[in-house]
């Protein structure tokens, strides 16, 4: 797929989302839960969708939030459930239908102190802290966000008490129910006018901001920042910690500047991304495009998404680092100046994530763990200690704290920027440089990812795929050295195949969302051996299944995930 003529270029006024009719569409489109996109469906990141195609509106959320209260009834929780939103025009809505429910059903709901916007890492830090000690009456928590998505989606996503996103048990659960409830036209659903809602006894204010500003201290080394001096940009991109890096500042004395402090929630003043939509991710160089601008103005500088789970980071030396360059430069800075970590705490990656980050591992003589994509698999080594970091290719992460106990269990786009502050203080020099000096030492390798359509049983086939129907021995010219189905870390189902040689693999995966299948793929000795690897894949695939996957020069690549240097 092209990249669009607009791609990078400040949003035109005639692809902003008329908020006052997505709003209204959110109260007066009736979704029909015989139609497979209007019911709901939590992926990897909870239910989201649009307004304007019957895919997240109040019908929806009433029978989430009834059904989240059932869940929790269920399972005998019975603490606080702490909810915080984003910038998104349907996020406020969404809270107010969520409440009128919750407040009905007598939950006890933690709203946001000045109806303060809240980052999805807060809410896990929130949960964290409640929960610690407790063995009863445990909190949960509720994220009313799309991510990075467009201006006119809509997302709802539900932590449990371990503070990480759902299990897959715990969606499917809450998802069977939800539309249970979407087929009975809400029969059994319970509601309060939210004027009532807001002044019921179960419903309070809690200060977020504070509380997890002030913790900060405890997972990054603040004072070696300060007294460094190093300046800092940061872009909120208009997300929910857009008041949080102004009290960071403050609180701890940094020569930070918040570059853009616009909340607006048709994001204006984004620049377009590499499809010609509005999408405030971090990661991608043509969303990003006016911090990368201003680069040689800071010494480090760094941005969020809206839900402030994902981060970017900007260096002096090297742009924006695509995310897997900084996982890497992370890893390897935190595993040799975090002294109260456990001495086996192992490095979390998912297989989609470069091989460069086990080449990092190794080097520092730590374990690697390697699961599938999805952050929820982290959760648990974040919690006991076991792993010390657990990141995604996509620019998620989250890590101990600095005596090595439990940060976050979702992840959080905040730490990781300010821990590229901490790396060019202590270091003198910025991520970027660090992982160029890895390049010479293992090599530089090239990442992509790509995609081509799929039918739904092409799909189904491609997730349930086996290693014994893979019969080549070669990849690129490598002997090829591992056929998995399972993440080593783990075991569990990757839902897809992931094929290695010695100096190149690819993965494959069929989307949960979308008619598509992914490839991703890495190679360290060059350019020609990826594309090679990519041809390659297509093929083992289409002829392992032998159900006429679509050709290679149907593939269209992701522009904003390509690491490849022009």
């Amino acid at each position: 797929m092209k990249v669009s003529p607009l791609a990078g270029k400040p949003a035109e006024q005639a692809m902003l989302v008329n908020v006052p009719r997505l709003v209204t569409a959110y109260y007066t489109e009736v979704p029909d839960p015989s139609v497979p996109a209007q019911r709901v469906a939590f992926g990897t990141s909870g239910h989201r969708g649009s307004a304007f195609k019957k895919a997240f509106n109040e019908h929806h959320i009433l029978a989430i939030a009834q059904a989240i209260c059932l869940y929790r009834k269920r399972q005998g929780i019975d603490g606080p459930l702490f909810m915080g939103i984003d910038t998104h025009a349907l996020s406020i809505p969404a809270y107010a239908t969520a409440l009128e429910v919750l407040a009905a059903n007598g939950v006890e709901v933690m709203i946001s102190t000045e109806d303060e916007y809240t980052p999805t890492p807060v809410i896990s830090h929130a949960i964290l802290t409640y929960n610690r000690g407790r063995k009863a009456g445990l909190a949960d928590g509720i994220v009313i966000t799309p991510s990075h998505n467009p201006p006119h989606d809509g997302g709802f996503k539900y932590n449990p008490p371990n503070g990480g996103p759902a299990e897959t048990d715990v969606t499917d659960w809450i998802e069977a129910k939800s539309n249970e409830f979407l087929e009975k036209d809400h029969l059994d659903i319970k509601r309060i006018p939210l004027e009532k809602a807001l002044c019921a006894s179960t419903t309070y204010r809690h200060n977020y901001l504070d509380a997890y500003v002030n913790d900060l201290g405890n997972v990054i080394d603040m004072n070696i920042i300060r007294d460094s001096k190093i300046s800092m940009g940061v872009d909120p991109l208009g997300g929910a910690g857009v008041h949080y890096w102004g009290p960071i500042a403050e609180r701890y004395g940094l020569n930070l500047t918040v570059v853009n402090e616009a909340v607006d929630p048709t994001f204006r003043f984004m620049t377009v991304d590499w499809d010609g939509q509005i999408r405030m991710d971090p990661s991608s160089p043509y969303a990003m495009q006016r911090l990368i601008d201003l680069k040689d103005r800071f010494d480090i500088a760094f941005a969020c998404d809206t839900d402030h789970d994902r981060h970017g980071i900007v260096t002096r030396s090297s742009g924006l680092l695509p995310p897997n360059h900084y996982l890497a430069a992370a890893i390897f800075y935190l595993f040799q100046h975090r002294p109260k970590w456990r001495k086996d705490a192992a490095v979390g990656k998912t297989v989609v994530s470069s091989q460069m980050i086990d080449r990092v591992a190794a080097k520092l003589g730590r374990k690697l763990y390697e699961v599938p994509v999805g952050f929820k698999w982290f959760v648990d080594g974040l919690l006991d200690g076991s792993l010390g970091f657990g990141g995604e290719e996509s620019a998620g992460a989250s890590f101990a704290r600095l005596d090595g106990t439990v940060w976050t269990t979702d992840k959080d786009g905040i730490v990781p920027a300010l821990l590229a502050a901490e790396i060019t203080a202590r270091m003198g020099r910025d991520p970027g440089e660090i992982y160029k000096e890895f390049t010479r030492e293992f090599g530089e390798p090239v990442y992509d990812r790509v995609e081509a359509p799929a039918t739904p049983d092409q799909k189904e086939l491609l997730a349930k795929i086996s290693p014994q129907q893979i019969k080549f021995s070669e990849l690129a010219g490598e002997k090829i050295q591992t056929v998995l189905t399972n993440a080593p870390g783990n075991g569990a189902s990757i839902g897809g195949l992931k094929v290695t040689s010695k100096s190149g693999w690819f993965a494959v995966r069929p989307s949960g969302t979308e008619n598509i299948y992914k490839i991703y793929a890495e190679s360290f000795r060059g350019a020609d051996q990826l594309h090679r690897i990519l041809e390659e894949a297509q093929t083992m695939v289409s002829d392992a299944l032998e159900a006429g996957v679509p050709p290679v020069n149907s593939l269209r690549k992701k522009h904003d995930r390509a690491e490849q240097r022009a």
